[in-house]
């Protein structure tokens, strides 16, 4: 009978001390992914600041024809910015642009360094 009790008591033991690494890995694990995390959300805070141009197109002030002379803009793209703002309201934020039907992330990547929104 003693006998079987220190098994069991063994046996819980064991478990207990499993469960106390398990939750020091985990522990261990969370603040690795955290500190990560804040890693790169600075890489992508410096890569999302371009230089605008001197001349860059103000979207909230530019006409049709205006937004057609940038480059991979065409006529029905331009009155489609223009049908955009004039519906919904200024941009706030020339990201806001890729709201528009036909503005790709590759197009919008080609164009931020052109555009403006004051």
């Amino acid at each position: 009978m003693q006998k079987n009790m220190r098994l069991y008591k063994s046996y819980y033991f064991n478990i207990y001390c499993f469960l106390i690494k398990l939750l020091a890995l985990l522990l261990f694990c969370f603040l690795y992914v955290s500190c990560n995390k804040k890693e790169t959300q600075q890489i992508l805070t410096s890569e999302n600041q371009f230089k605008v141009a001197e001349n860059a197109v103000n979207i909230n002030a530019a006409s049709a024809e205006e937004l057609n002379k940038l480059p991979n803009i065409g006529e029905k793209l331009a009155q489609r910015i223009v049908e955009h703002r004039e519906n919904y309201g200024k941009f706030r934020r020339s990201e806001h642009l890729l709201l528009v039907p036909g503005i790709s992330d590759k197009r919008f990547r080609q164009l931020r360094s052109l555009i403006k929104t004051e």
